[in-house]
């Protein structure tokens, strides 16, 4: 009987283990079609440099060598004749995604090149090897597309749906890691929507599937065996985690770089920031949704369709906006010249307005440089001490006049420090209305302040608009 019993016992561990090892996909069929299609990538890139004893004398400031006065004529009358080129080797992955030859990588891969390798699967266990030019290339969101010229047609690699893709399904990675080719390897989705701060457009796909130096470029392939994503970072301290471009942004961006070689954006001119519980209680949201505008560029398409610091933007297109960056990639998928409906919460009501979008430069989107320093204190307010800014320091401050308070001291520990306020600061709104003095300022925390529980300042930093929200609990 026990015989029996212990039989039946490991009957039942079989047969779960086999129900188990069903359920698990199998990934030779997808490593052996996908992987004809994924190349190996190799640039080399050269730099004029100083000679060796050259670099070695010149450690430290200008000045304080005993040879720096030679090495200085030396250059003067050699040139660059005096320099060393060398060169500097870089390897990535990539996939072939058109028959006729045009290949999908990183732009950090190949960023800054003097020549480029495409090194594809041959018949057999051989490789064949191609010189490659760059189509176009876009830094913010690190892709890059390339051409060869094929003898035939390539395997290539459709891309997939991103935004169908879920949290817990299989997918699989193949690159060149520390220059091992044709490298396979399989994992799960880990998380959507991740943001590492890369760049503006980050909305990356986490994986457990093993990325390393070398996969950049590399697809990440769901059971279809279609491109879902762009392998293009990992976290150095970790381990089993890896970030991927979506196929949805990459095939946006991948599709302009082939008819434009570079990629067009919408731009409304507006500075913006997420709206948390503070914020939103102060301006009456039900949610802490949407993107709260801290200041508008005079002349841009939000200043000419009506849009205020202050206003909260919800929905793009009908679309309804998450927060900052959520607004952001909205209106990078729109081109220059789309007319586009927004609609803005303002003052505890919503609206909708119409503008026609610009389009986005580097130079619009540069940060401004840093303005005025504090004075003497002031009347304290919220644990800072604050004056009117006079008109000798509204320049300093990028001001356009004498408006505001100057922040001259927060108190250590106090609410306005704990809430991110920092000496330098101008107040120029609290809770939306203008403050000019202590008084104005005191009035709406005594009033509309007190009455919801926070308040909401608007202010000038080092030149651009932010706001910071303090609870008065």
């Amino acid at each position: 009987m026990k015989y029996a019993i212990r039989s039946l016992a490991l009957l039942c561990l079989f047969l779960a283990s086999a129900a188990t090892a069903a359920q698990l996909p199998d990934f030779t069929d997808l490593a052996e079609t996908s992987g004809r299609a994924v190349v190996n990538i190799s640039t080399v890139k050269v730099v004029k440099g100083q000679p060796d004893m050259q670099q070695f004398f010149r450690q430290g400031p200008r000045g304080q060598h005993p040879f720096g006065d030679f090495f200085d004529q030396f250059e003067r009358f050699f040139g660059e004749q005096g320099r060393v080129p060398r060169e500097q080797r870089s390897l990535g992955s990539g996939f072939v995604m058109s028959p006729d030859g045009y290949i999908v990588t990183n732009n950090h891969v190949v960023e800054g090149a003097d020549s480029i390798k495409v090194n594809l699967r041959a018949d057999g266990n051989g490789e064949v090897s191609y010189d490659a030019e760059i189509v176009g290339t876009d830094k913010e969101t690190d892709l890059a597309l390339l051409k060869i010229a094929p003898k035939g047609t390539l395997p290539y690699l459709a891309f997939g749906d991103s935004d169908a893709l879920k949290v817990g399904q299989w997918v699989m990675a193949i690159g060149n890691p520390f220059g091992l080719d044709h490298t396979v390897t399989a994992g799960i989705v880990s998380a959507k929507g991740r943001t590492i701060g890369a760049g503006p457009y980050d909305n990356f796909i986490q994986t457990d599937a093993s990325i390393n130096p070398g996969n950049s470029g590399g697809p990440l392939i769901n059971l279809d065996g279609q491109v879902i994503g762009i392998n293009t970072a990992i976290i150095a301290s970790g381990q089993g985690i890896g970030f991927a471009i979506p196929s949805r942004l990459a095939r946006q961006v991948i599709d302009q770089l082939k008819e434009y070689k570079t990629v067009k954006r919408g731009w409304l001119g507006v500075s913006i920031q997420d709206v948390d519980a503070n914020s939103a209680k102060a301006l009456g949201l039900k949610d802490a949704k949407g993107a709260l505008v801290s200041s508008v560029t005079p002349g841009d398409p939000a200043d000419k369709a009506g849009i205020r610091a202050g206003d909260v933007i919800t929905s793009v297109e009908g679309v309804e906006v998450a927060n900052a960056g959520d607004l952001t990639r909205k209106i990078g998928d729109l081109l220059p010249g789309a007319k586009v409906g927004v609609t803005v919460w303002r003052d505890g009501k919503t609206e909708k307005l119409t503008l026609v979008l610009g389009e986005r430069n580097a130079e619009k989107v540069a940060q401004a440089r840093p303005g005025g320093s504090p004075e003497a204190p002031g009347e304290a307010v919220l644990g800072l001490s604050v004056r009117p800014v006079t008109e000798s320091e509204a320049g300093a401050l990028e001001l356009g006049r004498a408006m505001g308070l100057l922040v001259v001291e927060v108190a250590e520990g106090s609410p306005a420090a704990q809430n991110g306020l920092a000496a330098g600061d101008v107040i120029l709104e609290a809770n939306g209305k203008a403050v000019n003095t202590a008084k104005a300022l005191q009035d709406v925390i005594s009033g509309d302040a007190k009455e919801k529980g926070v308040v909401m300042l608007l202010l000038k930093r080092q030149g651009r608009n932010v706001f910071r929200t303090i609870p008065l609990s």
